[in-house]
């Protein structure tokens, strides 16, 4: 098995590990990235607004 496959495996075992046994904390993880990816595309459309005006 290659590092790379490894290291997934066991990254995806801890998000498992984690949602599972600390799903308030996991769950404000995940609020708080889709919060940042909104910022990020409000951001753009904002950029691409101010050039078409």
């Amino acid at each position: 098995m290659t590092l790379k496959k490894t290291l997934t495996y066991a990254a995806w075992a801890f998000i498992i590990y984690f949602i599972a046994f600390r799903p308030q904390p996991a769950a404000n993880v995940a609020k708080g990235l889709l919060g940042l990816i909104g910022a990020v595309g409000k951001g753009f459309g904002d950029f691409f607004s101010s050039l078409v005006t």
